[in-house]
């Protein structure tokens, strides 16, 4: 029995051994690996060397994929679309489980479909292309910065230092063409825009470069943003310094294929650095750490077997390829681990290209490539490259650029780009330490020598030297021509507006060719909203003139600086008001009057009221009475009355009413002093409102914005407007008045009726200015232009000669009633409502607290006389006790205790 159970255990033992050694055995030997790279590239080189360096690492470390060695198959494409996707077909055909590349964004593209159809995932640290997105490349995943992030930063940078306008070179192909539409899409949320976009084909010669940077030279802006590849890139700085586009005033914005360039060709030749002087470009940026430190200072051993023209320098695609290869090994690692088993299956799908030699029918499908494409996207390590991550969008986590500038033999930094808060100067490991903030105050670079070798920021726009001159618009106007005035004959104007604009203009630091072409037939004023329109067409480069900045027009076009105030006002008819007999009752209307004199009779009573039965001063024979009350009231206006007052009650209210009669006493004297003093002008027309309440007739001035504004915005009835031409039109418009066929008010800018006014002193301007704009002139949206003469007509102002051009055409006046001011409203009930409420209120609070304390009083009184006998109407009885003086009411109150109280000893 004994040796039955050894046997049993025996058998046991040796099962469970099998099964370990089987469940052992499922993790492979060996995986194999595909690279497609391009050897001799200023990429492939580096990542060459760090790929292979990566695979030795993970093979010699127990830790990771234990028995398990990765074998990496790398293929040269010699700078080949063609033969990438040739390899990428050949490495499916041998149970690849993954491939780390290919390159280039163009040969990704198609490779990601094949990799899409076996299920092979596709890692690649350089293809950077936007568009290669996880929903319709599921199996492409990049291992480095997209360039989305670069495009991003490069629109900050252009914010930060005011740019507008900017033109792109780029190859013609996915990676320049998506990049550059990424660009503009960031542009535009900053209010910027690509003025000019200059492609090159791929393998561009010297000449095809040179033609296309003359026309960049020839285009008005002078930030260039080169996205192209290294090669190429220092083709074009060199034409760039031939032709004399690396002079002061010019910027260039490299992408990273400079930094990449210049990290790995260290040290470039003194020609080729000359060439990229005071060039920015942006570096993705790989925070310093132990991890990094020890594989920068393997870099030289690694590289010395190389045969090469020369040293190569360490870029960061480098440590992105070699954290790459780290990654797919703790991926495969965590994917066997799991218990994944790599197996693949024929392609069903394939089997009609079993013809021919290519062997397409060949390749299988990875069964479990979903699985793998999962755990690589877990994967969570800290890199050579720092952090490494993916987002839920698959791109990785913190992206970072550094901004370097090229100077002398080397560069420098200038600072820092985070997604998470815009530019900085302090390294990112810090700057996410604290809250995002992407406010305009927190954006910092330090400073940056441009080409020319200057410190000052370039202005970024010249005006373009491609000999086309600007078709200026100018309304041709009949009215109003000291603003604006066509010389008869010519196409030559005179006017402020012009003076204006010739000055700033002159104040431009370039050259700015121009033709003024006049708008309007000659015989009516021309509407300048259509002349604005017409800049969105293109009919126009710019409009000049007495255009107002209104709302409508601002969506059309740029405006610069205003360079005089203006707005909507109300001009009417005025009489001058002379003084006479009777002027001392104009500073209050009737009503003031009726309300001031009705309380000096209220205050009065109430007082007499709340001092009759205590104050002989308030006693007396009824007319006497009548007498004191009416000489009490009107007393108090000069503080002369005689009467005092001796109730607390009647003190509280004549010390409220003498304050009121203060206010109201001031307000009168100063209002009689302006009266008597300053001429006055009159007008039936206060203002707007008076137009708004009243169906008169309107003018304004034909072809101005003031029409649609009364129609719209105040909604006047369009059959009240009369359009007026000239400034005899207002007169005789405004001198016949409504009832003769004129008008009750014109309405027009401020500018104009100032104009208007200074020879018609019969006419005046009634009421506020109810709108608030001004003059300048229109340019296309986003002009660069706009913005530099707006800096014009800023100096212009500064230095006084804005002032000199205005009254050397606007100052004249002719008027000798300019001093006279227009009449202001009298003096109303509704400016001492507040105070005669109050006034009222505490008389009426008097009377109350009167009349309860006299109600008391009598009730103890009427009850004596009850008890007497004495019996009479109670209403009477109260009458003569409120009239009665109260030391005699309390003298008999006194006499009549004894009586009541034998009276109630005989009843007893």
């Amino acid at each position: 029995m004994r040796a039955l159970c050894v046997l049993l255990l025996l058998a046991l033992f040796e099962s469970y051994s099998f099964w370990v050694y089987a469940s052992q055995s499922t993790r492979p030997n060996v995986l194999k690996i595909g690279s497609i790279l391009t050897f001799d590239s200023v990429i492939g080189k580096v990542a060459k060397v760090a790929i292979e360096a990566a695979v030795d690492d993970v093979n010699s470390n127990p830790s990771i994929l234990k028995d398990t060695k990765l074998i990496v198959a790398m293929i040269d494409s010699h700078f080949s679309g063609f033969s990438s996707i040739i390899e990428a077909i050949r490495f499916m055909e041998t149970e690849t489980v993954a491939i780390i590349g290919p390159q280039s964004s163009v040969t990704a593209h198609v490779v990601s479909y094949i990799a899409n159809e076996l299920h092979v995932p596709l890692l690649s640290f350089s293809a950077t292309d936007p568009t290669l997105s996880s929903l319709q490349f599921p199996y492409f995943i990049r291992t480095s910065v997209n360039d989305l992030f670069q495009m991003s930063a490069i629109g900050d940078i252009m914010k930060y230092y005011g740019w507008r306008e900017v033109i792109t070179i780029y190859v013609d192909d996915d990676y320049g063409i998506n990049g550059i539409a990424v660009l503009a899409d960031q542009l535009a949320t900053r209010r910027c825009r690509i003025s000019y976009k200059a492609p090159l084909k791929s393998r561009a010669n010297l000449d095809d470069i040179r033609d296309v940077l003359v026309q960049v030279a020839l285009a008005g802006s002078r930030v260039i943003i080169v996205h192209t590849y290294p090669d190429i890139g220092l083709d074009i700085m060199a034409t760039a310094q031939y032709l004399g586009m690396l002079e002061k005033g010019y910027v260039w914005i490299a992408t990273n294929w400079l930094s990449t360039l210049l990290d790995s060709s260290t040290p470039l030749s003194p020609e080729k650095i000359k060439n990229i002087q005071g060039v920015l470009s942006l570096r993705i940026y790989t925070p310093e750490s132990e991890v990094k430190k020890k594989f920068v200072s393997r870099w030289s051993n690694l590289t010395s077997e190389e045969v090469t023209r020369g040293s190569i320098g360490l870029s960061t695609y480098a440590l992105y390829a070699y954290d790459t290869v780290w990654l797919l090994a703790r991926a495969i690692d965590a994917f066997l681990e799991n218990g994944g088993n790599v197996s693949f299956t024929s392609d069903s799908r394939l089997e009609e290209f079993r013809k021919g030699t290519l062997g397409i029918n060949s390749m299988s499908i990875f069964n479990e490539g979903e699985l793998l494409l999962s755990s690589i996207l877990n994967v969570s390590m800290i890199g050579v490259t720092g952090p490494f991550e993916f987002t839920s969008d698959r791109n990785l986590i913190h992206p970072s650029f550094e901004i370097i500038n090229v100077i002398g033999t080397g560069f420098r930094r200038t600072g820092y780009w985070t997604d998470y808060s815009g530019l900085s100067i302090s390294p990112p490991e810090m700057v996410y330490t604290r809250p995002p903030n992407k406010s305009s105050s927190n954006q910092r670079l330090y400073p940056v020598i441009w080409p020319g070798q200057t410190t000052d920021t370039p202005r970024g726009w010249v005006f373009p030297h491609n000999g086309r001159r600007l078709k200026i618009g100018v309304p041709s106007r009949v009215s109003f021509r000291d603003f604006v005035a066509r010389l008869h004959g010519t196409d030559m104007f005179t006017g402020y507006c012009i003076d204006v604009f010739n000055a700033a203009i002159s104040l431009l630091p370039y050259a700015v060719q121009f033709q003024l072409v006049p708008y309007g037939d000659g015989h009516n004023n021309p509407n300048c909203t259509e002349l604005v329109r017409l800049i969105t067409t293109g009919v126009y480069d710019a409009a000049i003139g007495d255009i107002a900045i209104i709302t409508s027009r601002t969506r059309m076009a740029d405006f610069t600086q205003p360079y005089i105030e203006s707005g909507l006002v109300v001009v009417a008819p005025v009489r001058k008001l002379h003084s006479n007999a009777w002027a001392f009752f104009r500073p209050f209307n009737l009503e003031m009057w009726c309300a001031t004199g009705l309380f000096f009779l209220i205050i009065g009573a109430v007082v007499w009221i709340l001092e009759h039965r205590i104050n002989d001063d308030f006693r007396g024979p009824p007319r006497k009475q009548v007498v004191t009350i009416l000489w009490f009231s009107f007393s108090t206006l000069f503080s002369t009355h005689r009467e005092n007052t001796v109730s607390t009650l009647g003190r509280f209210v004549l010390l409220l009413w003498l304050f009121v009669v203060l206010i109201i006493n001031s307000s009168y004297t100063a209002s009689l002093t302006s009266i008597l003093t300053v001429q006055h002008l009159s007008s039936d027309i206060k203002g707007l409102e008076t137009l708004l309440n009243n169906n008169d007739p309107i003018g304004y001035q034909q072809g101005s914005f003031t029409r649609n504004y009364l129609v719209e915005e105040l909604g006047i009835h369009e059959s009240r407007l009369v359009p007026l031409k000239l400034p005899e039109d207002y007169a005789k418009a405004l001198t016949d008045g409504p009832g003769h066929g004129g008008v009750a008010a014109v309405v027009d800018e401020r500018a104009y009726i100032e104009l208007f006014l200074s020879t018609r002193c019969e006419f005046s301007i009634v009421g506020r200015q109810f709108t608030k704009n001004g003059w300048g002139f229109a340019f296309t949206k986003d002009s660069p232009l706009a913005e530099d003469m707006s800096t014009a007509i800023l100096k212009l102002s500064e230095t006084g000669d804005l002032q000199r051009i205005h009254d050397k055409w606007l100052l004249s006046s002719a008027c000798s009633s300019q001093g006279a001011k227009l009449e202001v409203d009298r003096l109303s009930l509704t400016s001492f409502e507040g105070l005669f409420f109050i006034c009222g209120l505490a008389c009426l609070v008097a009377l109350l607290m009167y009349l309860v304390k006299l109600t008391y009083q009598f009730n103890q009184h009427y009850s004596q006389f009850e008890s007497s006998g004495q019996r009479s109407g109670r209403l009477d009885t109260f009458l003569t006790f409120a009239n009665e003086k109260e030391e005699t009411v309390k003298a008999r109150s006194i006499r009549m205790q004894p009586e009541w109280a034998s009276s109630t000893k005989s009843i007893n």
